[in-house]
């Protein structure tokens, strides 16, 4: 008897080698089958970098303008064109005629009249103001002895005031006025010969009318609202601006603190500024959501000129703009044994890497190939305005001696020549803003920018792109005014 354990067991073995067999030569068929790509078993990973926000310190002035010529005409409103009247009874006479004394009382009437409007110019920290003013007065005796007695006069004078603007502590601003007049005639009333001076008792009333030009100086300085409207320049810089429309950028300033940066004056105007400190925020892609305005902080110290303006604008370049770039370099190098088929462009961990499937020349199957990666850091030179690559290193190897050797001459020619120029898209960036930094914004204010230098701030390879972060500078004011 024959156990069948025994007599079974080899041809069981035997049938089970074919079906091995059979197997590993489908599956050698099947990858005969399949292009000759070889992916690298440590191709880098795609790791964009995050986006950070490209925000920057910076500050705005926000200057308030009034025309002197029309502070003046608001002054000159108030002020009467008669300065004064003159009705004064006075002892015009002390002379000894003979044996006589005689001592006689004159009635003196007459005007002091304003003959020019009023002037306003500034210099520096100063505002001056003239006015011309013009006087006559007639005097005669005052009883019947005496009432042939008779004289008259006219003078004139000049009114000048200086003015030192300051805004003080409440926000008003406040002029500190120092006045004086000279006479281009002095006013004396001849009477028998002699000359009685009748400036005792005209300077009183055009002293008084100067007080009253202080007062009315002064009431119209208040009526300039310069702090109500440092408050109202204050909130405008709250509101985002659109930069540039296709890719939308915006720009959101959030300014923090204020500082007065003096009153000052030319020929034709007086001007407050107050220097806003803060942050300025450039967003791409929607707008921004609202900011919640505060109120006015109180003022800081004074400050001798405005600080400049800084603002991050976003340059952006497309992996497949470069990947472009890329294979043109290489189609001009000379022929070699092998070509690249295939060309990636892709960020992984703060690297931009460069995937190269490369095959040898006389291989006519255009799928075939090897992936090689190569990785870098980007290099900016803000003054060419140009991108370009770092050095190259190798993060894959290959078994083919020919296409290592091809892989290390591509890295080194790669180098020289994969620059790209983005001086077009920066000058176009810059245009744009400045074009959208200086417009009109309501109540009356505007807005004037202009932005004049960049310097590199930082490199991010994105998802989406590569971007370029230049901090500009240049200066920006909202004003009220002029």
């Amino acid at each position: 008897m024959i156990h069948p354990s025994r007599t079974c067991q080899p041809k069981y073995d035997s049938i089970a080698n074919r079906s091995r067999m059979g197997i590993a030569r489908l599956a050698a068929l099947a990858l005969g089958a399949l292009p000759s790509i070889a992916f690298g078993a440590d191709k880098p990973a795609l790791s964009p970098d995050a986006a950070t926000p490209l925000v920057t310190a910076s500050r705005i002035s926000a200057t308030v303008e009034f025309g002197l010529p029309a502070l003046a005409a608001a002054i000159e409103r108030d002020i009467p064109k008669r300065l004064a009247t003159i009705d004064e009874r006075v002892n015009c006479v002390h002379r000894r005629v003979f044996i006589f004394r005689i001592n006689a009382n004159c009635d003196v009437w007459g005007f002091v009249d304003r003959t020019s409007p009023v002037s306003l110019y500034g210099r520096g920290d100063r505002v001056f103001g003239a006015v011309s003013i013009y006087g006559a007065a007639e005097g005669q005796g005052a009883n019947r002895f005496t009432a042939r007695i008779r004289g008259d006069t006219e003078a004139r004078a000049t009114i000048e005031v200086e003015a030192r603007p300051e805004l003080r502590r409440d926000g008003s601003l406040q002029l500190n006025i120092s006045d004086s007049f000279h006479w281009s005639e002095h006013p004396y009333l001849h009477v028998l010969g002699r000359e009685f001076d009748l400036a005792p008792y005209v300077e009183p009333n055009i002293r008084t009318q100067l007080g009253r030009i202080r007062s009315r100086a002064l009431a119209a300085a208040r009526a300039l609202d310069l702090h109500g409207k440092a408050e109202m320049a204050w909130r405008h810089a709250f509101e985002p601006i659109k930069l540039v429309e296709d890719p939308p950028v915006w720009l959101q300033l959030i300014p923090q603190s204020a500082a007065f940066a003096g009153v000052r004056a030319n020929a034709k105007l007086l001007w407050g500024s107050l220097e806003l400190a803060g942050s300025a925020e450039t967003v791409i892609g929607r707008q921004p959501p609202a900011v919640t305005v505060t109120a006015l902080p109180p003022l800081g110290t004074a400050v001798a000129e405005p600080g400049t303006f800084d603002v991050i604008l976003p340059v952006r370049i497309n992996y497949d703009t470069l990947k472009d770039k890329i294979s043109q370099a290489i189609a001009a190098m000379p022929a070699q044994d092998t070509s690249v088929r295939e060309v990636q462009v892709y960020p992984s961990s703060g690297k931009l890497v460069i995937g190269l499937r490369i095959a040898k020349s006389s291989d006519t199957d255009s799928s075939t190939g090897q992936w090689t990666y190569l990785s870098t850091t980007p290099k900016i030179d803000t003054n060419a305005r140009t991108f370009s690559l770092g050095e190259i290193d190798l993060t894959t190897s290959s078994d083919d001696s020919q296409i290592g050797s091809a892989v290390q001459q591509l890295a080194a020619q790669l180098k020289n020549v994969a620059n790209l120029d983005y001086g077009i898209s920066y000058q176009n960036l810059l245009m744009a803003a400045n074009e959208r930094l200086t417009r009109p914004l309501k109540d009356g204010f505007r807005m004037e920018g202009r932005l004049d230098s960049a310097r590199l701030e930082k490199v991010q390879l994105l998802r989406e792109g590569i971007l370029i972060a230049l901090h500009a500078s240049g200066g920006l004011k909202i004003l009220y005014g002029l």
